[in-house]
């Protein structure tokens, strides 16, 4: 009982920030919606590779009508990008962006493991979770890098911007996104920080 009484005022003070609860999905719109727009961009800008890539089995995923696959990557992206920032057909413009993230995962990068930079010290390098020899190898190939780097080469100007790595471009990134567009399918856009919220009060 005793317990029951300290939490119930806590719990009622938690409750006043409720009234915040649309800056939860409005922060993951912000996150994602430059992702989105930029990764659509990138299609559309070298859109006859883009098409190569799609369709070529040999070097890249060997998708059927890679033509319309690739126009509908673009839009789905670059579209759906621009109505994440503004809030607008939230939950509805998340369901073709998840799409998009689940042919990426599954014909992108699924064969590479899990991690995006190669981290064989990671729990999720271990054997447990996709496995991927590459990043088990990568440390022996990193020191090697970093050897020929500082014999050969400016090491400390080549490391200014940041340390040395490799890139495995596993599923990680694509996973993350996959997980936020889907908590957006349910929650929507947000409560006072979407179109969506004030297009439905006006129209309920």
């Amino acid at each position: 009982m005793n317990l029951v009484k300290l939490y119930r005022p806590w719990q009622n003070i938690l409750d006043k920030t409720l009234v915040f609860e649309g800056v939860a999905p409005l922060l993951l719109r912000l996150y994602l919606a430059p992702i989105m727009i930029q990764a659509g961009y990138n299609k559309l800008s070298a859109f006859e590779n883009t098409v190569d890539w799609f369709g070529s089995a040999e070097y890249g995923l060997g998708l059927p009508l890679p033509f319309l696959m690739a126009s509908l990557a673009i839009g789905a992206e670059l579209v759906g990008g621009i109505l994440l920032l503004l809030g607008l057909a939230t939950r509805w413009v998340s369901v073709p962006l998840m799409v998009t993230m689940l042919v990426a995962i599954f014909t992108v990068h699924w064969p590479n493991g899990w991690a995006t930079i190669a981290d064989a010290s990671s729990w999720l390098s271990d054997g447990t979770i996709l496995l991927n020899e590459t990043v088990m190898n990568a440390p022996e190939k990193l020191s090697a890098a970093k050897y020929l780097l500082s014999e050969h080469g400016n090491y400390d100007w080549l490391t200014s911007s940041g340390s040395i790595v490799i890139l495995n471009n596993g599923i990680e990134f694509a996973v993350t996104y996959f997980i936020m567009l889907l908590s957006l399918f349910f929650s929507g856009g947000g409560k006072y920080t979407s179109l969506d919220y004030f297009l439905a009060k006006k129209y309920d």
